[in-house]
């Protein structure tokens, strides 16, 4: 169906600007209806075609689409974002930090696309137009009843597998964080909102989540 086309014949009148953000609303309303076709292999084409705001991500021919965040998981990624922001400028550090809309082509081909809650990247020939090429050295997921199979599972193993120094898992329904520091190898480590997080890729850098949300 041409959306373009509809809008214009329901309303004629309609500046074009107004048409093909309608256009463009009803076009991504129908996709997450329908929900991605199981048994069809998308390509990175397939991808990059969908509608500007429906977040997705693109993992071996398989899309999947994400939920809207909620306000908390907004509040955490956006506060999180801050804290390490801010820590790598006042050390002067060539790190960068994202919040999505951020494509993570996380094989370093176009075969898998993640979209990390954040993602910190410290090798600046990584980055690109589109995002980051290859594995981040730092991503954080904020965790949702929806997602958290995949953040604890194919997440989990793409990150490890593609060479990511650290990962975060953070749950806002029972306030608690998963870090996993797979460049040191070592166990997963648990803490609370309440607890200093250490940053094992900053050394000098804790974060209490209590303190921001």
């Amino acid at each position: 169906m041409d959306y373009r086309e509809l809008v214009r014949r329901e309303c004629p009148d309609m500046e074009p600007i107004v048409c093909e953000t309608a256009a463009e609303t009803f076009f991504r309303m129908e996709l997450l209806a329908k929900g991605p076709d199981p048994d069809r292999e998308y390509s990175i084409e397939d991808f990059r075609a969908l509608p500007e705001g429906l977040r997705a991500e693109l993992v071996d021919g398989k899309l999947i689409y994400l939920e809207s965040p909620t306000r908390l998981h907004q509040e955490i990624a956006g506060e999180m974002h801050l804290a390490v922001a801010n820590h790598i400028k006042s050390k002067g550090g060539k790190c960068k930090v994202y919040i999505p809309p951020f494509d993570v082509y996380i094989s370093g081909d176009n075969s898998r696309v993640l979209e990390p809650d954040l993602t910190v990247v410290c090798d600046r020939d990584k980055l690109n137009k589109r995002g980051c090429t290859g594995a981040p050295d730092w991503v954080v997921e904020v965790t949702s009843p929806s997602t958290r199979r995949r953040d604890l599972g194919k997440k989990l193993f793409l990150y490890r597998e593609a060479g990511v120094r650290e990962y975060w898992i953070i749950n806002p329904e029972n306030r608690t964080v998963i870090v996993y520091a797979f460049e040191a190898d070592e166990d997963a480590a648990f803490y609370t909102f309440d607890d200093e997080i250490p940053c094992r890729i900053f050394p000098d850098l804790k974060i209490r989540l209590s303190d921001v949300v």
